[in-house]
């Protein structure tokens, strides 16, 4: 059982798979470098970006295993691969990866209640899944947009929290609305919530948001680190940057994610294109013209933020 998690950047993480169509774990090990050496805070490995509803429960273990293994401790992970119909096998979704070691096992919100039903409804199907759930495992939640998106009210979220087993909430409502009133239902207990969308990253992290776990960390994460930790110091560069991050964050709705796993190979990473989700060879020139578009765009601010002149500024 953890106390808490670090505030920052939490990326998605994505899944490699080979040309035959198996998980790659040599690139995978790649990754998980690529995205500790750019200060990120944690990882949330097997979730809709990593392709979690087209992965067998033993590729799901497997990989948070293997994840957890790699960071030997150095920042928290979280999975998780709840994604059954069933109330006995979402039971084993969450059990087994439990023994995998991971840090918490993050529920799907839809998966508590159909989309027609109410929150009471959810609620009771929550109560009677950690009846069953052994307390000793630590637990988060995930407004995740398949197969439909059920966003958490903040009276909802509340009762979570005072429930003490939850930690962690990746919010994707996309409302700074509903994010604010969220964040002022959970204060004071040990839930954080963190938010996915880029256009309301920064004013949510003025309200008390602990972090971003979203798409666009696969792009270019080290952006989000820097915003997160010197917005407070700088203000201005900050807010240029969010606006930066806001448009650039529209390239999800391109071939995401291949584009994303294309992006990587322009930072050096042997990542194929290959997905369970979607036909990689759809990925067009256009599609790689505008990625390579926005690694180039990317990297002048890269350039802009994270220069020791920058750091300078930032100390005064």
């Amino acid at each position: 059982m953890i106390n808490t998690f670090p505030n920052g950047v939490w990326p998605v993480m994505l899944t490699p798979f080979t040309k035959e169509n198996e998980v790659d774990y040599e690139t995978l090990s790649g990754l998980i470098d690529w995205y500790m050496q750019r200060g990120v805070s944690g990882l949330f490995a097997v979730c809709q970006s990593s392709e979690m509803f087209e992965l067998t429960r033993e590729e799901r273990e497997k990989i948070a295993s293997f994840v957890k293994n790699q960071v030997n401790g150095k920042i928290p992970v979280i999975a998780s691969g709840h994604v059954s119909d069933d109330f006995g096998e979402q039971l084993k979704d969450v059990v087994g990866m439990a023994k995998q070691g991971v840090d918490a096992v993050v529920l799907i919100t839809n998966r508590l209640a159909k989309e027609a039903e109410s929150d009471e409804v959810w609620k009771r199907n929550t109560e009677n899944l950690l009846k069953h759930i052994p307390e000793d495992i630590s637990l988060g939640l995930y407004e995740c947009p398949f197969p439909y998106k059920r966003i958490m009210s903040p009276e909802l979220l509340k009762w979570c929290a005072e429930t003490g087993r939850f930690y962690f909430l990746k919010d994707t409502s996309c409302d700074i609305g509903n994010i604010k009133a969220k964040l002022e239902a959970v204060e004071g207990t040990q839930l954080k919530i963190y938010n996915a969308n880029s256009a309301t990253l920064l004013e949510s992290i003025k309200l008390g948001a602990a972090g971003y776990s979203g798409i666009m960390a696969n792009f270019h994460p080290e952006l989000y680190v820097w915003l997160l930790k010197n917005w407070h110091s700088n203000l201005e560069l900050a807010e240029s940057l969010e606006n930066f991050l806001s448009i650039s964050s529209l390239i999800e709705k391109q071939m995401y994610p291949a584009n994303a796993k294309y992006s990587l190979t322009l930072d050096g990473l042997t990542c194929g294109l290959y997905t369970r989700t979607q036909d990689y060879r759809q990925f067009s020139l256009t599609n790689q013209l505008e990625i390579n578009q926005l690694y180039a765009l990317s990297n002048q601010y890269k350039k802009m933020v994270l220069t020791p002149k920058c750091h300078q500024q930032e100390r005064k």
